[in-house]
């Protein structure tokens, strides 16, 4: 028979047992769940944008705005995506793909067969002609043919610089390359190269606020009218490019795509 007082210590060693099994228990689930939710959170992506490309993207007032930069957050709502907007010279935005400095892009970016050896795209979000803008008092360019002898000015990295290179020696051109499109735009302006080449939709507008008043549009568009895509690094962030299509979609069905490009670029 056990004493009274080895009963008490049996009692008292029992509880105390149950107590450090109870804490452990206890500390044993706090980090599953925390491991769980830091598991279970969402990645944020980091998504490029053109510094200066109006009406795609553009800074007002310290925030950025324009066709571009509206449809993704439009998408990002619909699809749940959390991202972060890096604004960049546009030459920059493949390599930092490439390199895994960002995640994706929505820059005015044009689906070229080129450029789909290194990104993989979206489904086209917009239709874009390549034109050939010269100054206002220009009166000797009005044609492809006239552009033989002169001088281009060219945003690197874009259509338009490999167009002027691609028919360099067919029209015997002289190149300058410009980072941004408002440098390129300012050396034609001011008489400093001849003409330059630009999306359509992007040069209409800005001369049709104002913005590019010494500018004239001399050719619509000199090739077939490409697409721009939604661009992520080839092989990587299917995912993302997935949810950025099936936004797409959606915000076509609901309106919101034609209300967002219906405030800069008129329908013909």
């Amino acid at each position: 028979m056990m004493k009274p007082w080895k009963k008490l210590l049996a009692v008292a060693l029992v509880g105390v047992m149950a107590v450090a099994a109870g804490c452990g228990a206890v500390a044993e689930k706090t980090d599953s769940s925390s491991s769980s939710s830091s598991a279970g959170q969402a990645k944020k992506f980091v998504i490029a944008c053109d510094a200066k490309y109006a009406p795609f993207s553009m800074e007002e007032n310290g925030k950025y705005k324009g066709i571009d930069v509206e449809l993704l957050d439009a998408i990002a709502k619909e699809e749940g995506i959390d991202y972060e907007l890096k604004p960049m010279d546009f030459s920059g935005i493949i390599p930092a793909l490439v390199s895994d400095q960002i995640d994706g892009a929505i820059a005015g970016m044009n689906i070229t067969d080129e450029r789909k050896q290194k990104v993989d795209f979206s489904d086209g979000y917009i239709q874009s002609g390549l034109a050939v803008v010269v100054n206002k008092d220009n009166t000797s360019i009005n044609k492809v043919e006239d552009l033989k002898g002169k001088t281009a000015a060219v945003k690197k990295g874009t259509t338009g610089a490999k167009f002027a290179e691609d028919n360099k020696d067919k029209y015997g051109l002289t190149i300058n390359y410009y980072d941004d499109s408002p440098s390129m735009m300012l050396a034609v302006a001011n008489g400093n190269a001849d003409f330059l080449m630009e999306d359509y939709p992007v040069i209409n507008y800005q001369i049709k606020i104002g913005e590019q008043a010494k500018l004239r549009i001399a050719v619509d568009s000199v090739i077939d009218p490409p697409s721009y895509g939604f661009a992520v690094k080839k092989g990587a962030n299917a995912e993302l490019l997935k949810k950025f299509n099936e936004g797409l979609k959606k915000i076509k069905e609901n309106g919101t795509y034609d209300k967002i490009v219906g405030q800069y670029i008129s329908k013909k």
